[in-house]
């Protein structure tokens, strides 16, 4: 199953377009995705549990940002509450199973700040956000992943992530214990690109085929549809799911950033099972 949109919206005076997909893939079941991508919320959260709960999670997770839908001037406090809600939201889902549940949560919520329209970008986990702008393109956020901890501390090269066994580790998941979430705030920039996706899109596509997707697609539709193809052709190991944003007009002009990280922790969930089920550890559901 596979769905799919193309939306405009002007939140806080900026004139939006994005457009999604999400598909089970060519090996699972079923799709543990979820994703919300109505102004001025653009999130992907990647449910963990297999059958029996991964998309409870995920769901559980998306359900606590529809109360800032449909808002403009959202408050930086009521994101990082719906955060903390999911957080007991999964967490509630994956005391009710045997085997336990999990989800990855990323995305960007439009926000005011300082009289400017800013991205509240926000991370837990190992699903991405990517930005096109002026033929620049960057990863926003940071993988709470074994092999990225193991890339900032120089014993893995990010070209070897492809081959490494254990590529599927996360160190943060929602639901578990000691996984705060990152956040940054970047400024709404008028002509940038931005991608909100799992790790089905970019375990399938390296960051220049992604680079070219968001380059050559057209539309935002049209470059959903292109990159979902993309790793569909690559195999669609897992779940894809994916949004694409474009800042039409109303943005600012200058570029600079704040960021305020959450603490380390040394929790992992391994994601490697075909139906990435985490494995209880007593309390809160931490996970390997």
């Amino acid at each position: 199953m596979s769905e799919a949109a193309e939306r405009r919206s002007t939140s806080s005076g900026v004139s939006l377009r994005c457009g999604f997909r999400t598909d089970v893939g060519h090996k699972r079941n079923e799709n543990e995705d979820s994703l919300l991508a109505e102004a001025p919320v653009f999130i992907v959260a990647d449910g963990m549990g297999g059958l029996e709960a991964g998309h409870r999670a995920s769901a559980a997770v998306i359900a606590e940002f529809q109360s800032c839908v449909a808002r403009s001037g959202v408050p930086a406090g009521d994101v990082v509450a719906a955060v903390e809600r999911a957080h007991t939201g999964v967490g509630a889902v994956s005391d009710s199973t045997v085997r336990g549940a999990g989800s990855t949560l990323t995305g960007v919520v439009l926000i005011d700040h300082e009289d400017s329209p800013q991205w509240l970008i926000m991370n837990v986990g190992d699903s991405r956000v990517y930005r096109l702008h002026g033929g620049e393109f960057h990863q926003l956020t940071v993988d709470h992943s074994l092999a990225q901890e193991l890339i900032d501390a120089g014993s893995l090269l990010k070209a070897d992530i492809a081959t490494f066994a254990r590529k599927n580790v996360i160190t943060r998941a929602m639901g578990a214990q000691n996984s705060t979430a990152d956040y940054w705030l970047r400024p709404v920039i008028t002509g940038e690109r931005l991608l909100v996706c799992s790790d089905g899109l970019s375990g399938e596509l390296s960051d220049e085929a992604i680079k070219a997707g968001l380059t050559l697609g057209g539309t935002t539709q049209q470059t959903a549809d292109l990159l979902l193809a993309g790793a569909l052709e690559h195999g669609g190991r897992d779940n894809i799911s994916l949004i694409v944003i474009d800042v039409i007009a109303g943005g600012v002009g200058s570029w600079h950033g704040i960021s305020f990280d959450g603490d380390d922790q040394s929790d992992t969930i391994d994601t490697r099972n075909d139906d990435t089920r985490p494995v209880k550890r007593g309390g809160r559901n931490a996970a390997e």
